[in-house]
């Protein structure tokens, strides 16, 4: 069984009123039958390996001199709570099956979507939605896109369990 695969988003009514426009998105999916929606969470934002990490630290060292953000937000906490943290991420909402992130800043919007569709395979699914503010906020996602689909992919495969639970 493949861990972690793209799989094409099908732009939902709820999914289309996270931002005001959509100008990027995609999903990643994996299983995981073992772990409830705020774990499976913590698995895929809080378990970055090291290479990810390092990534991080030199996008925010150039992105840093263009004045976007790069450090942690004032009102930041890790609570488990709507307006509260994943790694660098507010939490927008919460429920059983689905938490959603995200970030504002001057040259683009973007939410991430982790939801448990309780299927036998593939359940869980991340959905990054993107919307450029401006044309930096465009050239900032042309240059990140190849990025981005390699570091999501093997965020998700973070949350991937074989163990298999009746539904």
């Amino acid at each position: 069984m493949q861990k972690v695969k793209e799989e094409k988003t099908r732009l939902t009514d709820s999914l289309s009123k996270l931002l005001k426009k959509i100008d990027f998105i995609d999903t990643y999916t994996t299983t995981n039958h073992t772990n409830n929606i705020e774990e499976i969470t913590n698995l895929v934002f809080n378990t970055t390996p090291t290479w990810i990490k390092v990534l991080f630290i030199i996008r925010n060292k150039i992105v840093g001199i263009f004045g976007l953000k790069t450090e942690k937000p004032v009102d930041y906490n890790e609570n488990y709570e709507v307006g509260g943290y994943v790694k660098y991420f507010k939490i927008y909402g919460i429920n059983e099956d689905e938490i959603i992130l995200g970030a504002d800043d001057a040259h683009l919007n973007f939410r991430a979507i982790v939801t448990n569709k309780k299927t036998d395979l593939h359940n869980i699914k991340v959905t990054t939605l993107v919307e450029y503010n401006n044309l930096k906020g465009k050239i900032y996602m042309g240059i990140i896109k190849p990025f981005h689909r390699k570091i999501v992919k093997r965020m998700v495969r973070n949350a991937f369990s074989e163990n298999k639970i009746n539904l």
